[in-house]
């Protein structure tokens, strides 16, 4: 009986390999939209968490910074959860929606600087995890 070439490369250490980056990368996506996702839920309810900074460039009040995180913290969940079902668009909506957590953490550095650092190195994982899947795919 003949192996096919999907069933030869799904057990060849390059599929291996995918897979495990894939799993990787779905996982990581999800735990940041989590972690985006309560960010915001916070600055929503107006937790006392977050200093007030005056004369900033991006000048969103709390409540709107708040609004962005639970968004893209539940866009990236549901993109995570597919990553993590083998959907092949959900690869490059990925690397998408790291790009705009990423950007929107950056732009909240003044109300919460190591928070927002923490979930910018989360997001260049997931950037590198899914971006090494693409391209080995």
């Amino acid at each position: 009986m003949s192996i096919s070439p999907q069933e030869e490369y799904d057990t060849s250490t390059k599929g291996l390999w995918a897979w495990g980056v894939g799993a990787f990368a779905g996982v990581v996506l999800v735990t940041v939209g989590l972690f985006q996702f309560l960010e915001g839920l916070s600055a929503v309810l107006k937790d006392d968490v977050y200093v007030a900074t005056h004369d900033y460039l991006y000048s969103i009040n709390l409540t709107g910074w708040g609004w962005i995180h639970l968004i893209i913290g539940a866009v990236a969940v549901v993109v995570g959860v597919c990553v993590l079902y083998g959907q092949t668009w959900a690869r490059g909506t990925g690397v998408l929606i790291a790009v705009l957590s990423a950007v929107s953490n950056f732009a909240f550095l003044p109300h919460y600087p190591f928070w927002s650092m923490l979930v910018i190195a989360i997001d260049v994982l997931v950037i590198w995890a899914l971006s090494s899947l693409i391209v080995n795919s």
